[in-house]
């Protein structure tokens, strides 16, 4: 529930605060003081709406799944949507974007003065007949949730035997092409690093004689070797550092000769083919390395096609016998379903009846196989498409799809937010509806405009909203207030003392 609200600086609020209660709690007030802004300023609090407020800030205690929105767990989370230059959210001070917000809270929270068909969806109309089924001992539940699992995995096997027989028309094609990929690599055979020998081969046959030439000329300095050792004896020096050198600078050459000499064997044409060669597989793959993991993927896709129809048969084989399971227990759940269809029809007219609308036409009829069964459940007003009832017999028949809802559940249901939905309603209209929201007031908590004293009586709590001047403001009703007030709904401005002693009667025999 929502358990405290704060406003500052929006329209002709300045500021407002309110504690709030569980149950039904009902704002009131004359035309134009506030009261639509006041409901608009809580969902904006929420992400749910959007307004120019300075601060709106609610207070809640729900059991929020925060780990997605990057929001510490807590017992109590408070919302907040600070406008100056830009709108900001926070969520215990930590920020958060709109969609993240408004996404937490839309499994707590709904504006019902929208037109939202959420209430007429299948999924929730089976799952209300479902749940009047637990209750009966049929399990109704458990069996969907079986088929739900056998569904999805059948779903998944399909997808996949699909794939394979996408395949399999084209495998002919894919061998082709996979074995001619792994033959042209394999027909070149790259070595790793195997490019970069060639490149250094191919410069060391580019300098290969301007080398050999430029040693041959270097060879004269040990000719000359034995006057320098002459030299130094005479010099009295000694010549060992001559020694070592000459034996280093004779290795050095002698090794050049040699790997020179090497090249002889070596074609020039034959090494500069096999770089052409490599330097298309690296255009074509990225590197010889690329081109080596590409075939070897090749060669596992080749295994696979080879392999294809054993794989199919096991699928197929899987494929019949989970489609039979989906099969049989939709058809279980079919059968549960239709034996129980005539009584939510029954009880749903009973609301109808209680909200002063038509009989309606409920019916199951067989649909695709869903993840829910294969029943489409379908409600006609009578026999008028909704899409074609006016906005207040909608909201009416979704206020009584609530009620059967309600029967099964616990309370905490969430918070329901209602705008004037007994305007333009009979007393006895009006009546029903407040019956109704009294009824789910206990699963729900709800806030609702009222210009009419049969809801307004109702209330668990009672908001005043009223203008001084210029300004709003919005206070909590003691029970001789709720007299004044319901009495000025009654009787207008001028209150008689007929309207007093009606709204007092209303209120005490709304409050056993």
């Amino acid at each position: 529930m929502i358990e405290r609200f704060y406003l500052k600086e929006y329209l002709s609020f300045k500021e407002v605060e309110l504690d709030l209660k569980s149950g039904l709690v009902v704002f009131t007030g004359p035309s134009g003081s506030g009261k639509s802004i006041l409901i608009n300023s809580i969902l904006s609090s929420l992400g749910t709406n959007s307004c120019d407020a300075m601060l709106c800030e609610s207070t809640v205690a729900w059991e929020l799944n925060t780990d997605d929105a990057g929001i510490e767990p807590d017992d109590v989370y408070i919302f907040k949507h600070i406008k100056k230059e830009k709108s900001r959210y926070f969520i215990n001070n930590q920020s958060i974007s709109k969609k993240a917000m408004s996404n937490l809270t839309s499994g707590y929270l709904r504006h019902l003065s929208l037109r939202d068909f959420s209430d007429f969806e299948n999924e929730n109309l089976l799952s209300i007949l479902d749940n009047r089924l637990d209750k009966k001992n049929h399990n109704a539940t458990g069996l969907r949730d079986e088929y739900g699992k056998i569904f999805l995995e059948h779903k998944r096997v399909r997808k996949e035997l699909l794939s394979i027989e996408e395949e399999q028309r084209k495998i002919v094609e894919l061998k082709e092409f996979a074995a001619y990929e792994i033959k042209k690599i394999e027909d070149i055979n790259p070595k790793i690093s195997e490019d970069s020998e060639l490149l250094e081969i191919k410069k060391e046959l580019s300098r290969k004689e301007k080398v050999l030439k430029s040693l041959s000329q270097a060879n004269a300095i040990f000719e000359h070797e034995h006057n320098v050792f002459n030299a130094l004896d005479l010099l009295n020096t000694d010549n060992s550092f001559f020694s070592d050198s000459m034996n280093e600078l004779r290795a050095i050459m002698e090794s050049a000769e040699e790997r020179f000499s090497m090249l002889d064997e070596i074609n020039v044409e034959d090494v500069l083919n096999r770089i052409e060669e490599l330097s298309e597989l690296k255009r074509r793959y990225g590197s010889i390395e690329d081109a080596i993991k590409y075939k070897e993927q090749k060669i596992l896709e080749l295994a696979k096609y080879e392999n294809i129809e054993i794989t199919k048969g096991d699928l197929e084989a899987k494929e019949t016998t989970l489609s039979k399971k989906v099969k049989d227990l939709a058809s279980r759940l079919s059968e549960l379903r239709r034996s129980e269809i005539d009584s939510f029809n029954s009880d749903l007219n009973r609301y109808l009846k209680e909200l002063y609308l038509r009989d309606a036409k409920v019916e199951i009829n067989d649909t695709d196989f869903g993840l829910f069964g294969k029943d489409e459940i379908s409600i006609r007003l009578h026999a008028t498409d909704l899409q074609k009832v006016s906005t207040g017999e909608f909201n009416r028949l979704r206020l009584a799809i609530l009620a059967l809802k309600s029967e099964f559940m616990s309370r905490g249901g969430g918070v329901l937010m209602l705008d004037e939905i007994d305007a333009n309603l009979s007393g006895e209209e009006s009546m029903s509806v407040a019956k109704v929201l009294k009824q789910l007031s206990k699963h729900f908590q709800i806030f609702v405009i009222s210009h009419q004293p049969q809801l307004t009586s109702m209330g668990d709590q009672h908001f005043l909203v009223y203008k001084n001047g210029n300004d709003s403001y919005a206070r909590e009703l003691s029970f001789d207030d709720r007299v004044d007030e319901i009495a000025r709904i009654i009787s207008g401005e001028s209150i008689t003392q007929e309207a007093k002693k009606f709204a007092k009667e209303l209120l005490n025999l709304n409050a056993k």
